[in-house]
């Protein structure tokens, strides 16, 4: 650890609506995938915290679940969590996507924005699919709402911009001493992290409505005398016609759907993992306490 008068240390929320590309920044700029990502909306459902070092400076990034209208108590929990996560930050990365520009949603969280009187830098993602000449209104017409300090023009997936927007968040962080070891990337424990990995894969080889109404959860996890772990992992599902799409004809799909999840998994633990996965059918899972526990979500429910 480095001398405290020397170093930097601060907490950045990503606040944005869903599929702004806030996960998608998230591990592009830790250079692993901590937080999965998907084309579909709401795929966050917890705070991630990313650690990166830049320099002599520890950015400590919180993805939060992005920011709508909540209908479930589930949804509820969600939302909370997010503006809790971003009260407590030094900075707010404010993150829209430039093609969509400034939906209804995106409104409703710059109002909110608008109250806090916090440090706000705009981030336009996703500016590789827009003219130039589509940016300049887009920023005028978020200034004339809401007060932000800077503003940067970046592209997650590509990686365009974000050094950039790295080098300045180092040096806008307190001085202060590093909150964890400087070779750590997230503070999720590896029990979440495998359950993340899995659902990340119910989101990509599943229908449209099964993700919204699975969660996935890390029964076991047990280190093995040869260095390797194995990890019992259950996804939970609202209705029987769900189980049978996951598992998939002769099992294929919830192998297919362990083998990705392992592939992304092996890194994130540095050993080989033997994942073995279950489904079971549990009906308004979301409502239940137990389950939104194991999510982190009972507090904000």
């Amino acid at each position: 650890m480095p001398d405290h008068l020397s170093s930097r240390c601060g907490f950045v929320a990503l606040v944005g609506a869903p599929n702004a590309g806030k996960s998608t920044l998230l591990n592009r700029m830790a250079g692993a995938k901590l937080s999965i990502v998907s084309p579909k909306a709401q795929t966050t459902r917890f705070r991630t915290l990313g650690i990166v070092m830049r320099e002599q400076t520890q950015l400590i990034f919180v993805d939060l679940p992005g920011i709508f209208k909540p209908k479930r108590r589930l949804d509820r929990a969600m939302v909370n969590a997010a503006w809790s996560g971003a009260q407590d930050a030094d900075l707010t990365l404010f993150m829209i996507d430039a093609r969509r520009g400034l939906a209804d949603d995106v409104r409703e969280i710059m109002g909110r924005l608008a109250e806090s009187k916090r440090t706000i830098w705009l981030v336009l993602n996703k500016t590789d699919m827009v003219t130039p000449q589509q940016l300049l209104p887009l920023t005028q017409e978020v200034s004339d709402t809401l007060k932000v300090d800077q503003v940067f023009m970046v592209s997650a997936r590509s990686g365009d911009g974000v050094d950039e927007l790295l080098d300045h968040l180092a040096r806008a962080m307190p001085e202060g001493p590093y909150l964890y070891p400087e070779d750590d990337l997230t503070d999720l424990p590896d029990r979440l992290l495998a359950a993340e990995m899995v659902r990340e894969q119910v989101f990509l080889q599943t229908h449209e409505e099964i993700p919204y109404h699975a969660t996935v959860e890390t029964e076991s996890f047990k280190q093995r005398r040869d260095g390797s772990v194995r990890i019992d992992v259950t996804i939970y599902v609202s209705r029987p016609g769900h189980k049978a799409i996951l598992i998939g004809e002769r099992g294929n799909r919830i192998r297919e759907i362990g083998t990705r999840a392992r592939h992304y998994l092996e890194p994130l633990l540095d050993c080989p993992c033997h994942l073995f996965l279950n489904v079971k059918e549990r009906a308004e899972w979301d409502k239940e306490t137990a389950r939104l526990r194991a999510l982190g979500l009972d507090e904000y429910g």
